[in-house]
């Protein structure tokens, strides 16, 4: 699937695109030299000297167009600042296809920079997590980590780790969705695993957790070119399989199964609370954190120009740029003039028709379980105007309890609205308290 432009997670995806013939006389990448090369350029001072001298799919070369040529993605990594350093690059495999990976340290965060190739036509570029640092392991004398694996049909499988408390138990347990985009299992950003900090923390205070790699992370490429692609095939589908999946293991309580959503997965939680009505096995409770009434695209709006707010001069070049997103977004004032071709800010026009179809408010109203809603009062990207917006909606209802955090941001570690992305670089741990209280929120 293709990746939201969204600073939901403040995860920049450059694209990914179909594969095509390219014209015969460009240079074909099959080496890990030949992505070094290619990197190389693309984060110098003239990225436009990469024109016409290697092979693009024709998807990809029509992005490139939309984008002002290579300069122009390039300066889509505006917001991970200049890049420190680069790694070399090595091969890899993603949805099939050959990937070069180029592990680079820019200002503001660490990723990796991902080359996606087939038959040395470049498919994709895109951003990932950063793999340049020492590996953690998931191990501790309090909990066991194991590998159990989601499957999708029709695709194949989810990588997934069930870290579950040691002893007979039955232990609750917790299922993990994470925000837009393809994220992994970790739900990384930058130099930040919210979702392993959350399976450790909770597995530590007596509750099992189950996350897994969304299927855009795993099936990217798959997906792509499935122009009927909603909410429901992102998060619902994966979710009640997932519930289903963890109340079958040993030493877990089927009758004490929760879901917590972050950003984007939590507002698809009132969703998954519906579509969970109809299955073997039901959700106990819900958690969301950092989710969103509002509609996808005035939170884009409202995103870009926060961070444009603080840049302390604005080019005409860059104003343009916000302009021409603000122009793509407007083309969802008339959602009925799109046809199932056409794509808005990269995301074809069933994903923005089934959005504006859920009324997330009347979803969630709906809800009889218990439902935790945690706010961090330093994001910018879900704000607390957000947060009013569902106390006034929902905060008398008696099975909803609602906390918000001073000096806590969108993944509810410490920081200020005014770093912006910033804040991705560190290597922080979310917050103890956020953790207590959903622990809490489980026991009772």
């Amino acid at each position: 699937m293709k990746k939201m432009i969204s600073a939901l997670l403040a995860i920049m995806m450059l694209t990914v695109c179909g594969i095509a013939a390219a014209e015969q006389k460009a240079r074909k990448m099959g080496t890990a030299a030949d992505a070094d090369e290619f990197i190389s350029v693309f984060l110098g001072e003239h990225p436009e000297e990469l024109e016409g001298v290697w092979a693009f799919s024709a998807q990809m070369e029509a992005a490139l167009k939309q984008m002002g040529g290579i300069a122009g993605m390039a300066k889509q990594l505006a917001a991970l600042g200049t890049p420190e350093s680069v790694l070399p690059a090595y091969e890899g495999e993603m949805s099939g296809l050959k990937v070069f990976h180029i592990p680079c340290a820019f200002s503001a965060m660490q990723v990796d920079l991902i080359l996606a190739v087939q038959d040395g036509v470049i498919a994709g570029l895109q951003t990932g997590t950063y793999s340049g640092g020492k590996e953690e392991k998931d191990e501790s004398e309090l909990y066991d980590s194991i590998a159990l694996t989601l499957q999708v049909p029709s695709l194949g499988e989810l990588p997934g780790i069930l870290t579950i408390p040691k002893g007979e138990g039955p232990f609750p347990a917790v299922i993990l969705l994470q925000g837009s985009g393809a994220s992994d299992k970790d739900e990384s950003v930058g130099n930040l695993k919210p979702f392993r900090d959350l399976a450790e923390g909770l597995a530590e205070r007596g509750i099992a957790v189950y996350r897994f790699d969304k299927r855009s992370y795993v099936y990217g490429m798959e997906l792509m070119t499935n122009k009927q692609i909603t909410l429901v095939d992102e998060y619902l589908e994966d979710a009640v399989n997932a519930v289903q999946l963890v109340a079958r293991q040993d030493r877990i309580d089927s009758n004490r199964i929760y879901v917590l959503g972050h950003s984007l997965g939590g507002n698809a939680i009132p969703a998954v609370a519906e579509e969970l009505e109809n299955a073997t096995v039901k959700a106990r409770g819900f958690i969301m954190m950092a989710a969103s009434p509002r509609p996808l695209d005035v939170l884009m709006r409202e995103q870009y120009d926060f961070i444009y707010s603080l840049m302390p001069e604005i080019t005409a070049e860059q104003q343009a740029e916000k302009d021409t997103l603000f122009a793509e977004l407007d083309k969802l004032q008339d959602l009925d003039s799109l046809t199932e071709d056409d794509a808005v800010a990269g995301v074809y026009s069933a994903y923005w028709k089934w959005l504006a179809d859920y009324d997330i408010l009347q979803a969630a109203g709906k809800i009889t379980e218990p439902v935790l809603l945690l706010q961090g009062e330093e994001d910018y990207q879900v704000t607390m105007e957000d947060f009013g917006i569902w106390k006034d909606a929902l905060g008398k209802k008696e099975n909803w309890q609602m906390i918000s955090y001073p000096g806590l941001t969108h993944v509810f570690t410490t920081g200020q609205k005014t770093e912006g992305a910033a804040v991705y670089s560190r290597s922080d741990r979310m917050d103890a308290q956020v953790i207590q209280d959903i622990a809490d929120f489980v026991a009772r």
